[in-house]
């Protein structure tokens, strides 16, 4: 973890941004986009959970941002660490993945937007901007889509992915097993027995109706990648 606020006199106007990413080329451009406004800092990154809590704690941010996808663990887990121990602290998703299938997951986790990494250059200030006046930054759509949600409105199937009938531990497992592990690398992990992970390997062919595990191999894979 490494505090990256300018020493000036000006910084201690500026709003804190705590990047959490574990690729340096993105949490990099990412800081560096942050510290060309005159209002914001990147003060500082963490690439995992115990770094991040660290972070929190030493250099007080007003802003997490927070990468999905970390090697190590995973950033809705992170959120959910961050909501408890910091309840006040406003946080923004980031992800490689399509809005509709993490958003709802990580609003109800406690973060207070989500963004796609492909719109974060053009939108991310907007997105920390509007988060820290304690609003919510999702598309007009998804916006939509969880208040219906939130409203206990079903909505029609074209509505709904099958990704999202997963609970969290299951897309965390889908998500892995798309990144090509093995349910020992799964199970080490995320501190689960073999025999846990294959469980919820059954569970999720169930919920996609899927009828091999190579099936269930293909889908995970072209949903990571695709």
């Amino acid at each position: 973890m490494v505090c990256a606020e300018p020493q000036n006199e000006h910084s201690g106007n500026r709003k804190k941004v705590l990047v959490v990413d574990d690729h340096p080329i993105v949490r990099e451009g990412l800081a560096d986009l942050i510290n060309k406004e005159e209002d914001l800092v990147a003060c500082g990154w963490a690439e995992d959970i115990p770094q991040t809590i660290k972070a929190i704690k030493n250099l007080k941010p007003d802003v997490v941002t927070v990468d999905i996808s970390l090697e190590d663990a995973s950033g809705l887990e992170l959120i959910k660490e961050i909501k408890a121990r910091f309840p006040d602290l406003p946080m923004l998703a980031l992800s490689m993945h399509d809005e509709s299938s993490y958003a709802e997951r990580v609003i109800r986790a406690g973060a207070k937007g989500y963004i796609t990494k492909h719109q974060a250059t053009k939108k991310v200030i907007m997105a920390i901007r509007k988060v820290l006046n304690g609003r919510l930054y999702l598309s007009e759509e998804m916006k939509d889509k969880l208040v219906r949600s939130l409203a206990g409105f079903k909505g029609s199937d074209t509505d709904t992915s099958p990704i999202d009938r997963l609970t969290d531990r299951e897309l965390e497992v889908f998500s892995l097993l798309g990144e090509g592990k093995s349910r020992r690398e799964i199970a080490e992990r995320l501190c689960l027995s073999v025999k846990t992970i294959e469980t919820y390997r059954s569970r999720i062919k169930g919920k996609l109706n899927l009828s091999s595990g190579s099936e269930l191999l293909k889908c995970a894979f072209e949903w990571v990648n695709g």
